[in-house]
């Protein structure tokens, strides 16, 4: 440890020195415009953002509330990744139209898909609004801070005139040390356009994700409409596509490493400022007892989708959704171990202290909360994941909100047609045959691993895998929750009205419910035992989080802080880079179309290539978009900081022209949400040239790239 700890003094100073040039989620009002121009760029910080005038930020969108998207034409063509359109191209696909498996192209616009409930939302101007927002909150505690500054948050935000179809939000910046408003401009037509067959769009699929080299064409099309003033409108066949202030131009040129290269996104959730010892405990603690959890329910689904497409085609998304973190969990772990992230936080603590002795007791007060902690933040992770993974459990944790609501009396008309639809669309991919098989494994997990005084009195008889798959699926077939039961003459899974015709009859019967009580006995120990401590425990360290927040800023003067992502608009910049995470392992950055080649494996769900593929490039039908090698550049990384959110980000170069489209991180620097090391953190991009290549050449819809202003 002593040798660590003395290689970590050694290289602290010029990893840190990297990190603040490269490493950093920056507000867009914000920028180190002479550092950008420094690094290459040859635009200026109000290109990028200026709320007076057109500038990039009009083309950068949060696309459904989760990842981001970019408008690349005139015409409100909007570009994002695969997986984020994934769920879009599952709802339009049947075993008879599978257009997951064979992609799908509009020949026109009367032909873009139309998505209900799909939004994207254009950030139209950003404020800081700390004084207003913390204004008579010097001398509160919680719970009344909260509540006063909830208060200060509704005034101001009641305070701005805005149109019909915007938004204010107000974000906590610095764990609350400062805050920003967002105006928000919000459109909900939005229409599919085209996708790639998951052979190029999910190509590697959980085996390369997120591993380099990667040769993935993750990306898919949509498109904006708005009414016949340009303006926000639900959907109506009257509706012609937005017309944007500003659209991205493509280019097709060549990329060399060290070109500069900035992303422009939402990420969505960071935690660079944590003490030592929160990530000590995310590293040995929390991490693996996700992982074990996500490990059992992947391999359980797996089993069942590789030998039947109806249950591949139902469970394709989620199973995305729940692989994604597991892996990047798995790499976090790794990562955080690699690069000495808690002996890099404790030298870095310990310079802190000699600067600020007052750094010291907010330390050991954290060190304490920490470490009190640890058994109910466990037990926390343990339950959540099992609740969330385990659907038939998630099912009757749905119920038992709903049956609170009602005796509440919170449930009016709204709020029950909301919560049906939400049924609805749940039971549409929902197998409970197969979940009863997951959530019995889950089960056994949870038994074999939680601290017994954390588990219902006689749950011991849940530690056996096998016994449970046999007495869950009997208590699956006899339960309403799981649909394979009736209630007022219906399955809830079929026909969710008559199943809901009579209320009472419907909240007796699940309270009697075998999945209803089974999960109501976890749930309820689980408040008994860890939640109260667990929320409490919590609470103290979140103020504690903020008062060691502000004494990194004022007393690191020589450091220039970023805020935590948030899923609010930021700019991260860096150049383009190969890597060499491990002994001997050096990573080209870029990769081409021969690489996909390599990997292709006939009929796998992971490597199979399309023909049409396979013949182009042994045709070497190319055109424009090949590179100085003579093949189409594929995907390529950089050093720009980038987290989930960042899905579908546009990469940019110094000019502001789109070069790329981010989609993923190296996994050997998957921990940068915690711990951004420059020798392993790299962004993962779809490059330009290939997105084009596969309009044009695989897809046959050039008239898409007629849309757009193209840069040779």
């Amino acid at each position: 440890m002593t040798k660590k700890i003395l290689l970590s003094v050694f290289l602290l100073p010029a990893a840190m020195a990297f990190a603040q040039q490269y490493g950093g989620m920056w507000i867009p009002t914000e920028l180190n415009e002479k550092e950008m121009k420094d690094l290459g760029m040859k635009i200026s910080a109000k290109d990028i953002f200026n709320p007076q005038k057109p500038s990039i930020k009009d083309a950068v969108v949060q696309f459904n509330g989760g990842c981001t998207a970019e408008i690349i034409s005139p015409k409100g063509l909007l570009l994002t990744n695969h997986h984020c359109g994934y769920g879009q191209i599952q709802a339009h696909s049947t075993v008879e139209n599978d257009l997951l498996t064979n992609g799908f192209w509009a020949k026109n616009m009367g032909t873009e898909l139309p998505n209900p409930g799909v939004t994207v939302d254009f950030i139209i101007d950003i404020k800081e609004v700390t004084n207003q927002i913390l204004e008579g909150t010097d001398n509160l505690t919680e719970p009344e801070l909260s509540k006063k500054i909830a208060n200060n948050i509704e005034v101001y935000k009641n305070s701005q005139k805005i149109e019909p179809y915007q938004s204010i939000s107000v974000k906590s910046m610095y764990y609350g040390n400062k805050y920003y408003a967002y105006t928000i401009e919000t459109f909900k037509d939005v229409r599919l356009v085209g996708a790639p067959p998951q052979s190029i769009g999910k190509f590697g699929s959980d085996t390369d994700n997120w591993v380099w080299p990667r040769h993935t064409g993750d990306f898919s099309m949509f498109r904006i409409y708005a009414d016949k003033n340009n303006k926000p409108a639900e959907y109506s066949k009257d509706n012609v596509p937005y017309v944007p202030k500003h659209y991205l131009p493509v280019s097709i040129k060549d990329k060399n490493e060290n070109d500069f290269t900035f992303v422009f996104g939402f990420p969505g959730r960071t935690t660079e400022y944590l003490p030592a010892i929160a990530v000590e405990k995310i590293m040995n603690e929390i991490d693996p007892a996700r992982i074990a959890v996500r490990d059992v329910a992947l391999k359980t689904l797996d089993e069942k989708m590789r030998v039947d497409n109806a249950t591949r085609i139902k469970y394709a998304s989620k199973y995305a959704s729940v692989a994604n973190y597991w892996k990047k969990w798995i790499g976090e772990v790794e990562g955080l171990k690699k690069s000495n992230a808690v002996e890099k936080k404790v030298m870095y603590e310990g310079s802190l202290v000699a600067k600020n002795p007052e750094v010291k007791t907010t330390l050991d007060q954290l060190n304490k909360l920490y470490n009190d902690q640890a058994p109910y933040a466990l037990n926390n992770a343990y339950y959540s994941e099992v609740i969330r993974n385990a659907e038939t459990l998630t099912l009757a944790n749905l119920y038992s909100n709903y049956i609170t609501a009602v005796e509440a009396g919170r449930m009016d008309e709204k709020s029950l047609a909301s919560f049906k639809n939400r049924l609805s669309s749940f039971y549409k991919d929902y197998s409970a045959e197969l979940d009863a098989k997951v959530t019995a494994k889950l089960l056994a997990l949870y038994a074999n691993k939680t601290a017994p005084q954390f588990l219902p009195t006689g749950f011991d008889k849940y530690k056996n895998e096998a016994q449970n798959i046999q007495s869950i699926e009997e208590i699956s077939k006899n339960s309403i929750i799981t649909g394979r039961s009736e209630v007022n003459g219906a399955s809830l899974a079929q026909d969710i009205d008559k199943a809901f015709s009579n209320q009472d009859k419907l909240i007796k019967t699940l309270k009697k419910d075998p999945v209803y009580m089974l999960f109501t006995n976890l749930k309820e120990t689980y408040i008994k035992t860890a939640d109260p401590q667990y929320t409490s425990l919590q609470t103290k360290i979140d103020a504690l989080q903020k008062k060691f927040m502000a004494q990194q800023m004022a007393t690191d003067k020589d450091r220039k802080f970023f805020p935590d992502a948030n899923s609010t608009l930021r700019v991260t910049y860096g150049k383009v880079k190969g890597s060499t995470p491990r002994d001997a392992v050096s990573y080209n950055y870029q990769t081409h179309l021969a690489g996909v080649m390599e990997k292709y494996v006939p009929g796998d769900y992971e490597f199979d290539v399309p023909k049409k593929l396979i013949d182009l490039y042994n045709k070497k039908d190319f055109g424009i978009y090949k590179d100085k090698t003579g093949d189409v550049p594929v995907g390529f990384t950089a050093t720009n900081h980038t987290t989930g959110g960042n899905s579908g980000s546009p990469a940019l170069d110094a000019y502001g022209n789109l070069v790329g489209l981010n989609f993923d991180r190296q996994w050997e620097g998957t921990m940068s949400d915690i711990n951004y090391d420059p020798r392993f953190s790299r962004n993962i991009m779809v490059d330009t040239k290939y997105i084009l290549f596969i309009i044009d050449k695989y897809a046959d819809s050039k008239w898409l790239i007629d849309e757009m202003k193209i840069v040779k």
